[in-house]
């Protein structure tokens, strides 16, 4: 049982580092000598653009997705270190037989959460590219960064970690 318990504990902590990289990143789309991520653009490794600085006729287009994508991430992350502290609280307070499944819920939230922010940033990407070429004039021969990545495998890791805290109980 102490296995299975440090392999969800690990498993968990290694989900929360994924979005924790994933958000801060500067790796969402990346090419030869640029790189773009939810809060700057980079042509260089000096010459960095943050994306909320911009103003007048040179404001970003299309922030206010790029703002959904942020949020969601942030959420994501929160609730996930949040479902940890509340894994380890009832970790000590559930009685035997008890199934651990406010952390669940609130893994599953952040599940939700990444999903949603990962899919937006999939769907909106072009056309992000495309409203702010002044930004993006280098960007349009990319590919899809690690940061983009690890989302979605945080996706997945966030939705098995929930799937496990529900089918989990507490034992001696």
């Amino acid at each position: 049982m102490l296995v299975i318990l440090a392999f969800i504990i690990v498993f968990h902590i290694v989900s929360t580092a994924l979005l924790f990289i994933s958000t801060i990143d500067n790796a969402w789309w990346v090419g030869d000598s640029f790189s773009a991520d939810l809060w700057r653009v980079c042509t260089n490794s000096t010459n960095c653009t943050e994306i909320n600085e911009l103003t007048g006729p040179e404001a970003f287009e299309g922030y206010s997705v790029m703002q959904a994508v942020q949020a969601t991430m942030i959420l994501s992350t929160i609730l996930s270190c949040i479902s940890f502290l509340i894994f380890l609280l009832q970790l000590f307070r559930l009685k035997q037989g008890e199934r651990f499944v406010l952390t669940s819920i609130i893994q599953l939230m952040s599940c939700l959460c990444v999903m949603i922010g990962a899919s937006i940033y999939t769907d909106r990407r072009q056309d992000l590219h495309q409203q702010n070429r002044k930004l993006y004039y280098l960007l349009q021969e990319g590919s899809y960064g690690y940061s983009f990545i690890l989302a979605w495998v945080a996706f997945a890791f966030t939705f098995i970690s929930g799937l496990m805290y529900m089918i989990l109980r507490k034992r001696k």
